[in-house]
């Protein structure tokens, strides 16, 4: 099996130009926990907001500056000073094999999957791996 077997092929994306608040009411809007980031000029991926890495943001504000300001630090809080960069890319064709011992070894919960030009074309998550879980164990059931 390879990532296109499972991955999500419609991931919900957001601007490197959005902000914080922006991302906040997008995963909850959306029920996501990872957002691919991608380039406002030219539509490839420049990062990758987690929803880890968003709530760790919005406590460190709210310990900072205390609930009043909250609101409006993470509107003027850029997604690019709290998105990773350094991203690990997956292609189509990745063996699932690989990928799943890279989610164990990182400790990861997604992957971003991209085409040639590094466009976000998909993603794979924890939970598409308890989903192809779920479709073996009903096909060899005990």
């Amino acid at each position: 099996m390879k990532v296109s077997d499972i991955m999500t092929t419609t991931p919900v994306c957001i601007s490197n130009e959005a902000t914080l608040k922006d991302a906040h009411q997008l995963m909850q809007s959306r029920s996501v926990r990872h957002l691919p980031v991608i380039s406002e000029l030219d539509g490839t991926l420049v990062g990758m907001l987690t929803h880890k890495k968003m709530i760790a943001s919005v406590l460190s504000m709210l310990n900072k500056y205390g609930q009043g300001a909250l609101d409006r630090k993470e509107r003027y809080k850029p997604i690019i000073e709290v998105m990773e960069t350094q991203v690990q890319k997956l292609g189509l064709d990745e063996p699932l094999s690989v990928v799943v011992q890279y989610f164990i070894d990182n400790k990861l919960g997604c992957l971003p999957v991209v085409d040639t030009s590094n466009k976000v074309i998909g993603i794979v998550t924890s939970s598409d791996f308890v989903k192809l879980c779920q479709r073996l164990l009903l096909k060899h059931p005990d």
